[in-house]
């Protein structure tokens, strides 16, 4: 391990995570969504009290809240949480991070961390969700990332600096409060145009955190890619295949 290594890469995720303080409202529209059979696999049957942490904009926690559940938000943004308000008047929203909830004990039947997890530290939001989970209650991760299978989304992908594309071994790690972990799978297309795939480019934590000189490379590459290389009028629609990756796990 290189020297520093840990505190190094704590420094980078703090940094990659805090470009998402502001600009809630252009990350709720080009954003996707997540599939529902997603929610209907992690939501443990007879639930009623749920907590979406690093919720956002409300993308997530918006199937929470469909499926009848009592629902609490949980972002660090305030920006983020405004747009989760507007869209989301009935859910409670409340500034906290997964390390910190401030939420009460035993509280909830499933707590939920979606496209955020990597952004946390696992054994201090481990114990933290634990301590909010009522005694067997589920904790339910998700990511949503594109499908490199795809030639044309693998090479769309490293334009965009895709980062989150997980390797196939992958496993979230976890804290020892958390027993049982299992997987499931979606695949499904998103409806899009070339200026939505510059935007959502424009909304990750990688053009966020980068200078002006590579912000320019990244669009001028993307440009090159979808118009000329790929032959896309902008005004064409592409469907964006993606697979959607949900976890559970039990609190011991």
């Amino acid at each position: 391990m290189a020297r520093g290594g840990p505190k190094l890469h704590h420094e980078r995720r703090h940094e990659l995570g805090q470009s998402f303080q502001d600009g809630g409202e252009h990350y709720d529209r080009v954003r996707p969504g997540y599939p529902s059979d997603s929610a209907d696999w992690l939501i443990p049957a007879g639930a009623h009290d749920a907590a979406d942490l690093g919720a956002g904009t409300g993308k997530f926690t918006a199937l929470l809240a469909g499926r009848g559940l009592h629902t609490v938000a949980v972002d660090p943004s305030a920006d983020m949480l405004e747009q989760l308000r507007q869209a989301l008047p009935g859910v409670t929203a409340v500034e906290g991070t997964a390390e910190q909830t401030g939420l009460p004990d035993a509280a909830f039947d499933v707590v939920t961390v979606a496209q955020a997890w990597h952004w946390c530290d696992p054994l201090l939001a481990s114990t933290e969700i634990a301590r909010i989970l009522r005694p067997h209650g589920v904790l339910g991760l998700v990511w949503n990332q594109l499908d490199t299978s795809v030639p044309w989304v693998h090479r769309l992908s490293r334009i965009m600096h895709a980062g989150d594309v997980h390797k196939p071994h992958f496993r979230p790690p976890l804290g020892p409060e958390f027993t049982g972990l299992e997987s499931h799978l979606t695949r499904w297309e998103d409806p899009v145009r070339t200026a939505d795939i510059i935007e959502l480019t424009k909304s990750r934590s990688y053009y966020l955190a980068a200078n002006d000189a590579v912000r320019a490379k990244v669009l001028g590459n993307l440009d090159w890619y979808l118009h000329e290389h790929l032959g896309h009028n902008p005004g064409d629609v592409l469907l964006l295949p993606y697979l959607t990756q949900s976890w559970r796990a039990v609190r011991a």
